[in-house]
């Protein structure tokens, strides 16, 4: 039982359970084209969940990362579009607003780090917040840019090849979410960072007492969650063709799912990124079967909340059995 709940392929093996299952009713879950689909689909919402693990290993949560989207999307859009930008027509558009992008998920991290760390306020307050005021700034922003009030279109060719285009058949969203998942991995098997946040996960008052940093800590990991969300939000910028302020509103269950589906603990001090593509893989396959299946939007929400449940309540069990060390 032990090995069957810390081993690191369970949610693999269950992925590829629930296709054998799923697959005499809705065969064409394995067509090539439902499964590029599903690639595209697990592409940000990876990278996002990354971001995510990064501050539940440290024992808190950021419930922002929907909000740090919507907010990098339109102000990304309001800079590069041809109708009244910023810098429309410029060549230099894509590329300010892809900075543009980046800033704000740089700034909304550190302010919800700082507020958590330096004030000692807890993340789940802050960054739900945080959550409800920018998702409202977005709104706001887009209808003072926009006389549609809803979404910021006309956006440049270029910026919208890294929401489709690739390189020798492969997408650019792949290439940087690889990029990415190999880099923070080097990162928590490798550098001394990593250690780090793996001890203030486990135990913040004896990391401090070893001298680690732990505030520095904590903000660091925030601020890496916002400028994951926000590269994200770049890719679901440019397959929307449109900054929108309601860009990642139906995904944040899904983020946070995934990252305690792959393993992440919400009690702190462990975490892998294999795990959270597993994790991201599951619930988008349970997704896309479930559509498939033309069960309606509230059943499929209800069946996938059910699931992350059943994961919270396995980690919960597999953290007991871990403290008795049997």
């Amino acid at each position: 039982m032990r090995r069957v709940l810390f081993s690191d392929y369970l949610v693999l093996c269950l992925t590829l359970l629930y296709v054998a299952a799923i697959w005499p009713f809705v065969p064409e879950i394995l067509n090539p084209s439902n499964l590029t689909d599903i690639f595209l689909q697990v592409l940000p919402l990876f990278i996002a969940a990354i971001g995510l693990m990064l501050v539940l290993m440290v024992a808190q949560i950021d419930l922002s990362a929907t909000s740090i989207m919507a907010t990098a999307s339109v102000v990304g859009a309001s800079i590069m579009t041809s109708q009244d930008g910023y810098l429309a027509g410029s060549a230099w558009a894509p590329l300010a607003a892809v900075a543009a992008f980046l800033a704000v998920g740089l700034a909304i991290g550190a302010l919800n780090g700082a507020c958590t760390a330096l004030f000692g306020m807890p993340s789940f307050l802050v960054t739900l917040t945080t959550m409800m005021f920018f998702s409202g700034a977005a709104i706001w922003y887009t209808a003072g840019h926009t006389s549609s009030g809803s979404s910021i279109g006309a956006l440049p060719p270029a910026f919208l090849a890294l929401g489709y285009g690739g390189v020798l058949g492969i997408p650019y969203a792949a290439i940087a979410t690889a990029a990415i998942a190999v880099g923070v991995h080097l990162m928590l098997s490798r550098s001394l960072f990593g250690r780090w946040l793996f001890a203030v996960g486990l135990n913040p008052q004896a990391a401090a007492i070893s001298g680690v940093p732990v505030r520095r800590v904590v903000i660091a990991t925030f601020v890496l969650s916002g400028l994951l969300s926000a590269v994200a939000a770049i890719v679901y910028t440019g397959r929307l063709e449109a900054g929108t302020p309601i860009l990642g509103q139906r995904i944040l269950l899904d983020v946070i799912g995934a990252a305690v589906i792959g393993g992440v603990s919400l009690f702190g001090g462990s975490g892998k990124v294999s795990g959270v593509f597993f994790g991201v893989l599951f619930l988008s396959v349970v997704d896309n079967g479930l559509q498939l299946l033309g069960l309606s939007l509230s059943a499929v929400y209800a069946i996938k909340g059910g699931v992350i449940l059943f994961a919270a309540v396995t980690d919960a069990v597999r953290h007991r059995v871990a403290a008795r060390g049997g």
